[in-house]
């Protein structure tokens, strides 16, 4: 499929209300392929102007979306489920294409992304809110939830399509209007939703997708405009408090999704099978690129060397190879600062004494 799959569908622009445009200030970001290091296409590299589009186009379309009746929005979400699976094979290729992760993995995060929309397209209509009477009995409470505003989601490269579904749909469910900006590694798979979304009827200016090589102005200029009222980020703890403290200036609501260092516990009375089955999932789901993945692995002395022989059997036994071929099991590193970085570490742990 990767001969037939047309890249420039996805290069078309910036996704702002509705309309595919290049970046103001002409720049463009080269998205390559992980497993040969060729470039697959360009994707415009987003200023502060274009930010302030995006934010724009998402205010004008704010109250027509808040207004429109929970049923249609409902709808529209469960189309983008329905043609999410209908391209899933597209989407999926498209994610190994540009991520590398291998052939099975894609398709396991495309139904797992599209599952997003099925879940909140019913949620969408059990916004229902609260009516009470006051403790003191002389008068009634009543809550009534909002859509909170425009929503500025960040999602990282590792889950090019569930990041952002799983932020997306729950914020049009609400009837709030979003700015994605995608990882600069995998924005192909955010522009190939983007159509889709658009395709089931989502209304221009709802969703708006940016890429950018510049994250800290453009991110500080969106936050900084009042009519932003929520955040939402997936990466890096440290990356993560910067954002917080940003947010903190403006006091938008916040939701993070940051790091991990997930042990693996396994002890003698483990069933070894299982525990092995366990391991490769926990440890090389992703190719081990994942905030959930295990990075330490604790073994009781009693079934140690099983274990051992077990694991090492079962990881020379993956076969490595391009992401897109259907033979892979394990795909390359998302850029070589990835696969210099993991050298570095084997090559200090073998200094320190393992084998």
């Amino acid at each position: 499929m990767t001969s037939t799959l047309d890249i420039e569908a996805f290069t078309q622009g910036l996704y702002i209300n509705g309309q595919w445009q290049a970046a103001t200030g002409g720049k463009a970001i080269d998205v390559v392929d992980p497993s040969t290091e060729a470039v697959l296409g360009s994707v415009p590299d987003a200023t502060v102007d274009d930010a302030a589009s995006a934010v724009e186009a998402a205010a004008n379309a704010a109250e027509g979306w808040r207004n429109t009746a929970p049923r249609k929005r409902s709808e529209i979400l469960r189309r983008c489920f329905e043609l999410m699976n209908e391209r899933a094979d597209m989407l999926a290729m498209l994610i190994s294409m540009e991520n590398g992760k291998a052939l099975r993995d894609a398709r396991g995060e495309v139904a797992y992304a599209a599952e997003f929309f099925r879940w909140n397209a019913e949620e969408a209509v059990r916004i229902t809110g609260e009516f009470g009477t006051a403790p003191a009995g002389t008068n009634r409470i009543i809550v009534d939830y909002q859509p909170i505003g425009i929503c500025f989601l960040i999602t990282p490269w590792n889950f090019p399509a569930a990041m952002a579904t799983r932020k997306i749909a729950p914020a049009l469910a609400a009837g709030c209007t979003v700015i994605l900006k995608p990882a600069s590694e995998t924005p192909l798979t955010a522009y190939a939703l983007a159509a889709i979304y658009e395709e089931a009827g989502v209304p221009p200016g709802v969703v708006n997708v940016i890429t950018t090589t510049s994250p800290g102005p453009v991110t500080s200029a969106i936050l900084a405009d009042p009519r932003v009222r929520k955040l939402s980020f997936t990466g890096s703890t440290g990356v993560g408090r910067t954002l917080l403290a940003e947010a903190a200036k403006h006091v938008i609501s916040c939701a993070m999704e940051l790091g991990g260092n997930a042990p693996f516990i396994v002890f003698d009375d483990a069933d070894l099978d299982a525990a092995l089955d366990g391991a490769m999932i926990a440890k090389m789901r992703n190719a081990g690129e994942a905030c959930t993945a295990a990075n330490r692995i604790y073994v009781q002395s009693g079934i140690h060397d099983a274990f051992v022989v077990g694991l090492a059997g079962r990881m020379q036994a993956l076969k490595l190879g391009a992401g897109y071929d259907a033979a892979t099991d394990c795909g390359p590193m998302i850029t070589k600062k990835a696969v210099d970085k993991i050298d570095r570490l084997v090559a200090d742990a073998v200094k320190r004494g393992a084998r």
